[in-house]
């Protein structure tokens, strides 16, 4: 094991996990404020909180509207929240093209309802210092977003 990832290791973490299921809406809402409220009680920057509970409701409705299954972690440790959703399901043809405000691969019926509007994943990346996003077609996706945290000299 390298030297990065033993400090890593050893530092003080806190782990959120939560199950997403198809066209399972409310998830996305509740998984983002029970994650809000634990990062308000730990001290967060409200600027902090809000790109952190953004990721959160879009990267879960991605998984909702275009997977059948998946699971958001949130992994908490001093200087970075890092947001993992990993599903099966269609998969992403094309990353660059997804990455495009307004396109979307939502079907009608999640349109009508206001959703799939192809803010998802540009969302996202406005809100993190870093996106990976791994995809294979029938398969499923794994989303990274990692959210760098202001040190307590930074805060005050």
């Amino acid at each position: 094991m390298n030297r990065i990832n033993e400090e890593a290791e050893n530092k003080p973490q806190l782990k959120l996990e939560f199950e997403i299921k198809e066209k399972d809406f409310n998830v996305a809402g509740e998984a983002a404020s029970k994650v809000k409220k634990t990062l308000q009680q730990l001290g967060l920057t409200p600027e902090a909180v809000r790109n952190i509970a953004i990721v959160i409701y879009e990267a879960v409705m991605n998984v909702v509207i275009h997977a059948t299954c998946g699971q958001l972690k949130v992994i908490i440790i001093p200087e970075r929240v890092t947001v993992l959703t990993e599903d099966k399901g269609i998969g992403i043809s094309n990353i660059e093209l997804a990455m495009k405000e307004g396109y979307s691969t939502a079907t009608h019926e999640i349109r009508e309802m206001g959703f799939g509007a192809g803010m998802g994943l540009p969302n996202i990346k406005q809100c993190s210092h870093k996106l990976n996003i791994k995809s294979q077609v029938g398969v499923g996706t794994v989303l990274e977003a990692i959210i760098y945290l202001p040190s307590k000299d930074e805060k005050g």
